[in-house]
């Protein structure tokens, strides 16, 4: 009898064992066993330095982007506009360097900003008027499409200086550029989020909003500033794309949306427990990265890209959502 107790606890002690694993690693396994049978698979192009290279590359910008998503899922909101901020930067950055003829550092500058604002405003329409985040954030993401087309006569605006489409296609020691703005502004972020008192009012916000006002902090502050990180990196993202492409490009940066919602959830399923975070954010994009790359060398089919990236969201929530449980019940 007491042997089967024993064996019994031994038993309950390993499945909650696993479960923590799961909840803290889980994801971190799985882009190790994705990279080990992709190198397996395809071991004369995969595991090539070129290769890690482009998949470094292609994580960048969504990485960016999903670096600002961060912030506004830690505060406990979200933001649906991102793709469309990126891709109406985009246009914005190339229309004023060819109609109105900036130089291409006053054009970077004025487009950031614009950024910056756009966050803002859907920031105020959160937390001064009230309306709901998804709302708002759609809304004033799809009047931005409208804009766009109405700045430009065509939904392409072409004409960039050859030293503008140099800034993201250029490498340093082989390394293409947009991977170390990636490393330099998923560094600041994570500075702020960890290491500043902001980054502290941030995660006391989205733990529990009425401790956090209680406790004095002000909290429409900390949510304006969230919103307006996250149009900060859209706008760096949408800068980046104008740049790789050539042109600025209504629709462009769309995408971008579901991919940065599926990285920032798989990340909150990694090292903490249901917690949105920059480190399991960088994580859930190279799971992404590596997928899809590893998926094109293979030969996959195009329309297998769009099931990958909608199963990978359905998982990275659902994940998300156990460990959330997980934590809630130890």
């Amino acid at each position: 009898m007491g042997n089967h107790k024993t064996s019994r606890t031994r038993q309950i002690d390993w499945r909650r064992l696993g479960l923590l694993f799961l909840s803290r690693y889980g994801t971190i396994f799985g882009l190790v066993m994705m990279i080990i049978i992709f190198s397996v698979m395809a071991p004369t192009t995969f595991p090539s330095r070129a290769n890690l290279l482009n998949i470094l590359s292609q994580a960048s910008l969504t990485a960016i982007i999903a670096s600002g998503l961060t912030y506004t899922l830690v505060v406990g909101e979200f933001d649906l506009s991102i793709g469309y901020v990126a891709s109406f930067i985009g246009l914005i950055v190339v229309g004023l360097m060819s109609y109105q003829g900036f130089p291409i550092w006053l054009s970077i500058i004025c487009s950031l900003a614009i950024g910056i604002g756009l966050g803002l405003i859907n920031g105020t329409l959160v937390t001064k008027i009230r309306i709901n985040a998804v709302i708002a954030t759609l809304g004033l993401g799809t009047m931005l499409t409208g804009i766009g087309y109405s700045y430009s006569a065509f939904p392409i605006a072409t004409g960039i200086p050859r030293e503008f489409t140099s800034i993201a296609l250029t490498r340093q020691f082989g390394v293409p550029n947009p991977v170390f703005f990636m490393a330099g502004i998923l560094l600041i972020l994570w500075i702020i989020l960890n290491k500043t008192d902001i980054g502290q009012k941030m995660q006391a916000v989205g733990s529990n909003i009425e401790a956090a006002r209680l406790s004095g902090i002000r909290v429409d502050r900390i949510k304006m500033f969230a919103f307006a990180t996250a149009g900060f990196c859209s706008a760096i993202t949408g800068t980046l794309l104008s740049s790789l492409l050539g042109s600025g490009t209504l629709g462009v940066g769309d995408g971008y949306l579901l991919d940065a919602f599926a990285a920032v959830f798989l990340g909150s399923a990694t090292l903490r427990e249901g917690e949105f975070h920059i480190v399991g954010t960088l994580i859930g994009v190279l799971i992404l990265a590596v997928g899809f790359n590893g998926l094109a060398l293979l030969g996959a089919p195009t329309h297998f890209q769009p099931i990958f990236k909608g199963g990978i969201l359905i998982l990275a929530v659902g994940m998300s959502t156990l460990a959330r449980r997980y934590a809630a019940s130890h």
